[in-house]
Parts: C-alpha cells; structure tokens; sequence
C-alpha cells in the first residue's frame, strides 16, 4: 500500500513540535514549575483552543451526530494517553531532562505497534520489528549515558519516560479505533481528549490536595501556557494524520517519535545551562530515530 505524503508530513509537525516543547518547559520547571501544575497548565490551554474552534465550525450543534460509546472510546484514550502520559512525561522532563525525556518516551513504537497488532489486526513486519529492536538499543544506550539534567538522575527515573511511552501508545491506538469505526472527526475526537484529561488530573489535584500548583511563580505558567499551544497544534496534526485511512499507527506513531532528535538537537543550544548533551544521549536519540525510519520503510 502506497503511504501519502499528507501522513508523513502530519506525524512530522508534532515530531518538530513536541521536539521543542519539552525545552519550553524544562525552561519553566527550572524556574520552579513542576509536573502536575505543567498537565494542568497545558490541558487547559489546548481544551480551550479546540472547544473554541468547535463552537465556531459547529455553533450549537456541538458532538450532536456522535454515540454515547464513541464519546467514551475518546474521554478513555484522554484519560490514560493524555492524563497519565503527560503527567509521567512531564515528571521526567524535571527528574532526567527534556533531552532524555523525550527519547525515553519515543520507546512508544515499541507499545503502539504492539498493541496495534493485536487490538487493529494491523501486520507487523520484519521492518517493524527490526525497527522495534533498534529503539530497543537505543534505549539501553539512554539509560547508560552520562547526561540529562545536570542534578544527575538514576536509570530507574527512566521509567518515568516510559510510563509515559505507554499511555501514549495505548492513546494512539484507541483514537485510532474510534477515528476507524466513529463519525467523530479529528477536532471533536481530540477536543473529548483533552475535557477528560483536564477532568482527571483536575480530580487528581484536588484529591492530592495539591494546593501549591496555584502558588508556582508567574513566568512558569506563560512558559507553560505556550507548552499548551504547541501541544495543541501537534495534537490535532497528529489526530489528522490517524483519521486518515492511510494513517495507520504502525507509520503515524513512529514518524512522531522522531521527536528526541529535535529535542537534542535544541537542548544543545538553549538548555546548556541546566542540561548535558552528552555523545551517548546522541547516539541514543539517533538510534531511535534510526528505529523509526526503519519501521516506517515498509
């Protein structure tokens, strides 16, 4: 099956966006921000953005042609691919750096693909798995180098990325299903996505008690809110591209994960003062992009 342009290049601007994202806020958590406060902050912003487009391309007709079932396939791939995701993700952007963050959590190929054998019926090829085994490598490379943030980290806050490398896959492939089988265009299935996020981490604050979010310091949470607006053009990009019939999770998950290699690539010149680049996060953000092509070659 010949693969359209139009895929690759939406799986690549959130791969671009989400590069420079965790930038933005290893910037705003080395200000004083922290993980819960950088969910709500983002979640926040990017609901009112797709809430606001919906109402002026529907008005009052709001989610009026989608089921009860297709609302909850995209409030669930919210609550677990965005909720818990970002939460981890975020966590690891202040324990390990933007730098290794992000190519821990390009380890979702590794879930999405997975699952996407076995929940979508999609095949898996020798490409896939070869690719899969790369990033696998480039993985232990990551959990072994001497880099990140420069407080230092142990190899088990890796799990933080990874965490977050499977929510994000499990989210991939039920928004996947439900742009499959549902009417919900793209703009209402990621709007769902990101009210349930928003519900779940708000609970998840208030039954914490988590009171010091509102007392973090004013620039974390404009450095935050811009987190937001980046996170909410990658999201709907990403959306498009698995509402495409072409946009299979197995091409679309992959080509996002490039991610790291934008990620290293700009923490060497923004973050020097808080982050370490060293040439084993390198060699290990290279072999998951490695990875990624590899998968995508099919």
């Amino acid at each position: 099956m010949t693969i359209p342009t139009e895929v690759y290049f939406l799986s690549l601007v959130p791969a671009l966006l989400w590069g420079f994202e965790p930038i933005v806020s290893k910037r705003a958590m080395a200000k004083g921000g922290d993980s819960l406060q950088a969910s709500l902050v983002v979640v926040v912003v990017d609901s009112a953005v797709f809430w606001v487009a919906l109402v002026a391309l529907e008005g009052g007709n709001l989610l009026a042609d989608l089921s009860r079932s297709t609302i909850g396939i995209f409030l669930f791939a919210g609550f677990v691919g965005t909720a818990v995701g970002r939460l981890a993700a975020f966590g690891g952007i202040r324990r390990v750096g933007a730098s290794v963050n992000n190519a821990g959590v390009s380890a979702r190929p590794l879930f999405s693909a997975t699952l996407a054998v076995f929940a979508l019926d999609e095949p898996l090829s020798l490409a896939t798995a070869v690719g899969v085994l790369v990033l696998v490598a480039g993985l232990a490379i990551l959990a072994l180098a001497k880099g990140g943030d420069l407080g230092g980290w142990e190899p088990r806050e890796l799990s933080f990325p990874l965490v977050a490398a499977a929510a994000f896959a499990v989210g991939n492939v039920v928004r996947r299903f439900g742009l499959e089988t549902t009417p919900a265009t793209a703009l209402e299935a990621v709007a769902l996505n990101e009210t349930a996020a928003l519900v779940a981490l708000a609970g998840y604050a208030l039954a914490r008690n988590h009171r010091d979010v509102l007392s973090a310091p004013r620039k974390t949470y404009g450095l935050f809110a811009v987190s937001g607006l980046l996170t909410a053009v990658a999201l709907l990009s990403l959306f498009s591209a698995l509402a495409l019939p072409e946009g299979r999770v197995a091409i679309v998950d992959p080509l996002t994960g490039t991610a790291p290699l934008f990620t290293t690539l700009f923490a060497y010149f923004l973050l020097r003062d808080v982050e370490r680049v060293t040439r084993g996060i390198v060699a290990g953000a290279m072999l998951v992009v490695v990875g990624a092509g590899i998968i995508t070659a099919l």
